[in-house]
């Protein structure tokens, strides 16, 4: 019985070690990837002598010229209206098609069932850079270059969101279907009025993660795109890196401003995002 008292204190020692070599390599880990971003906002609120300054000075000073300066001084708002309006429609489209395919796959019996929800599994293998070009002619042919459609129309299917939607779908108890068809409820009307409302975890991750895409989107509207009437602000951060050319100040403040809507959404609905990834039914059942 001594022995057996004796090691229990050694055991709980060595699992405080672990614990705290866990915590360290998380804390560790998380100073290497916040770094740079905490750089960007010492750099964007920094005097105009103390950008390049050495040593350098990791503390702030919260000065807010720059920051007047991008958005009085250029076109700063059109390009976040212009990346609102095409993340928020691409959000709208992928909501849609990705519940409505999601339900087919979950509860509609068809012949192939199967082969396609194996064949939408495969689109996420392929690169998207390998597709660029056949793209690009399509495009070309369909007369959509230089418009909002080319930015939009070929992201309004998630391959991510109707496996997710999928995955919810065949979780939800039968009975709900059995007793919505009895008010004489089709299926369209259940999948808005009863089936999204169940999968609002569902629905947050795949609204987020689209629109976090769509508003980072950068290779795909700088090819598609010469207009800067229509271009979002990653693509306007491009023109400003050309335009303040070595004003790390101005262009890390144009920075900021692109990131804070992204970060603010990010804050409020990552709850939802582990509840929809991580969840119960989010597993994937063939």
């Amino acid at each position: 019985m001594s022995a057996i008292r004796s090691g229990r204190p050694a055991r709980r020692g060595r699992l405080g070690g672990l614990r705290a070599l866990r915590w360290a390599a998380v804390v560790v880990i998380a100073v290497l990837f916040s770094f740079p971003l905490y750089w960007v906002v010492v750099t964007a609120f920094q005097s105009h002598g103390s950008t390049l300054s050495i040593p350098p000075n990791f503390v702030p000073a919260l000065h807010t010229g720059p920051f007047l300066y991008v958005t009085e001084h250029t076109d700063w708002l059109h390009y976040m209206l212009n990346t609102v309006f095409i993340a928020g429609t691409t959000v709208a489209l992928v909501i849609a098609t990705s519940a409505m395919a999601g339900y087919a796959l979950a509860e509609l019996p068809f012949k192939g069932r199967g082969v396609v929800f194996f064949l939408i599994l495969a689109v996420i293998m392929l690169p998207a850079q390998a597709l660029l070009i056949p793209q690009y002619a399509v495009a070309l042919h369909l007369h959509l270059l230089n418009t909002y459609a080319v930015q939009i129309v070929p992201f309004a299917a998630s391959t991510f969101g109707v496996i997710l939607f999928r995955q919810f779908f065949k979780g939800l108890p039968r009975a709900y279907w059995e007793a919505a068809r009895l008010e004489g409820v089709g299926h369209f009307r259940y999948i808005w009025r009863v089936a999204l409302p169940l999968a609002r975890p569902a629905v947050v991750t795949v609204a987020l993660l689209t629109f976090i895409g769509s508003w980072n989107q950068f290779q795909w509207p700088l090819i598609m795109t010469t207009s800067a009437s229509i271009q979002p602000i990653e693509v306007a951060l491009s023109h400003y890196m050309q335009t303040f050319e070595a004003n790390w100040r101005k262009l890390t403040s144009a920075v900021l401003l692109a990131l804070v809507p992204v970060v603010v959404l990010f804050l409020l609905l990552q709850r939802h995002i582990v509840a929809g990834v991580a969840g119960r039914d989010s597993g994937v059942n063939s």
